[in-house]
């Protein structure tokens, strides 16, 4: 299997960088796109975690702002440039195509290429626009978002990955049959940082990605430790963690707190067809030994 990652560090998505790159993962590259961060900070992210982690992969710079919608960022949760911690400053510079293009160029390279897209779907949703028949190209997508079986984080409806560009998530939703693993799994993807071995300053940094959640948000969803939503996808590529269930979906493009948000067709009240699939659930147990394995194998 070969991976593509589309991403935008993000603590979470550090994490999740570092499982597939300390995994037997075949990972082709990785494209970056505006979302915990604005697209100059997210790139230079993408470049000084492969630094940090002494791997050479081609990163292309992707979309800047969403489709429509104007850009939100979250650096009050993932700290000043969106990524908290310690980093080298990167040696290489992206490739010089953009991500909707390196995206395209990796599947038809491929022709059973897997993505893994942890961040705002915005760089797929122009990949489509680029290669109408992409589908025929991938063998999987799998999508850090929405908020099916949990309430959102963004809105009280809508989660953040989604929120930040819902008419990319519906064109996404539309053509790729996506796999999307919501805040109903992932709020459980937690670790304690006290149960690994972090030394030094490496182990320092890692644990700032491991405790990103400040207090008070975290207080205000009732958690103990900081849901590390983006490793949850590696993970499940690595070590078949979730359980997923095929479901009618829609991507909520209107206006309002809904703006954003995944509704899934539990029922089959409405008779449309399935389009994507839903993870129901996570063994966290395999969850935290993948990921601990992982860190303390890097750091």
């Amino acid at each position: 299997m070969s991976l593509l990652i589309d991403t935008d560090p993000g603590c979470d998505d550090a994490l999740a960088l570092l499982l597939a790159l300390e995994s037997d993962l075949d990972v082709a590259g990785l494209t970056t796109v505006a979302g915990n961060a604005p697209i100059e900070d997210t790139t230079r992210n993408t470049l000084a975690l492969l630094e940090f982690l002494d791997r050479d992969r081609p990163v292309a710079r992707g979309a800047e702002r969403p489709l429509v919608k104007r850009q939100d960022t979250a650096e009050f949760i993932h700290g000043e440039n969106g990524l908290k911690g310690e980093l080298p400053d990167p040696t290489c510079e992206p490739i010089d195509i953009s991500g909707a293009e390196f995206i395209v160029e990796k599947a038809r390279e491929d022709g059973n290429l897997t993505i893994a897209a942890i961040g705002p779907l915005t760089n797929l949703a122009l990949a489509l626009g680029i290669e109408p028949d992409l589908p025929e190209f991938l063998d999987e997508v799998l999508v850090m978002g929405g908020a099916v079986y949990a309430p959102g984080n963004r809105t009280p409806a809508a989660e953040a990955n989604l929120h930040a560009d819902p008419d990319a998530a519906s064109r996404v939703l539309q053509s790729l049959d996506p796999t999307f693993v919501g805040l109903g799994v992932t709020a459980r993807a937690t670790i304690d940082p006290a149960t690994l071995d972090l030394p030094g300053r490496r182990g320092e940094t890692v644990e700032s990605w491991l405790t990103y959640y400040p207090e008070d948000v975290r207080e205000r969803y009732g958690l103990e430790h900081s849901p590390i939503h983006d490793a949850a996808v590696i993970a499940h590529l690595t070590d078949g963690i979730l359980t997923t269930e095929e479901r009618a979906l829609e991507v909520d493009t209107g206006e309002g707190p809904c703006r954003g948000a995944l509704v899934a067709d539990e029922y089959g009240v409405t008779d449309e067809p399935e389009n994507g699939r839903v993870a129901t659930d996570i063994d966290v147990e395999r969850f935290r030994e993948a990921l601990g394995r992982a860190i303390e194998s890097a750091v």
